[in-house]
């Protein structure tokens, strides 16, 4: 089966092709978002529930290892982490829009739309574990 590929980005041309590794074990976990198609290229933020929403900087926080791959860490001292919409292989041949965040300390979270502070959805970390969700479609 043939994948269409997205445009090539400066940050990381390949990601969304081939495997994404997870680094989880003792108080980190991972999140995995299933999304909607047209959110592909978009990028969603994710911030400690109930965190005060002002008192992150505006400047990008892009995650230091490549749209959708990255341990969401931000750039800025107190930057929103947040990661791409991009298409992922499946063992079965098909491609679905997802999220991955790789490496997310135990608790909980809300994740947003980049550039907005109204909440989509929360999910809750386990340490050692990976957090399976979907997108809520309105």
């Amino acid at each position: 089966m043939s994948q269409e590929r997205l445009p090539d980005s400066p940050e990381n041309p390949d990601a969304g092709f081939g495997p994404v590794v997870l680094d989880i074990g003792d108080d980190v976990g991972a999140v995995i978002v299933t999304m909607p198609i047209e959110m592909v290229g978009m990028e969603i933020d994710i911030v400690p529930s109930g965190a005060d929403l002002a008192s992150y900087d505006e400047h990008d926080g892009h995650d230091e290892h490549g749209h959708g791959h990255g341990h969401g860490h931000g750039h800025g001292h107190n930057a929103r982490p947040h990661v791409a919409v991009v298409r992922r292989p499946l063992p079965d041949g098909r491609v679905i829009p997802t999220l991955v965040y790789p490496e997310v300390v135990e608790g909980s979270y809300s994740l947003l739309v980049k550039g907005t502070d109204d909440v989509v959805m929360d999910v809750d970390v386990v340490g050692g574990q990976v957090t399976e969700a979907t997108w809520p479609v309105t």
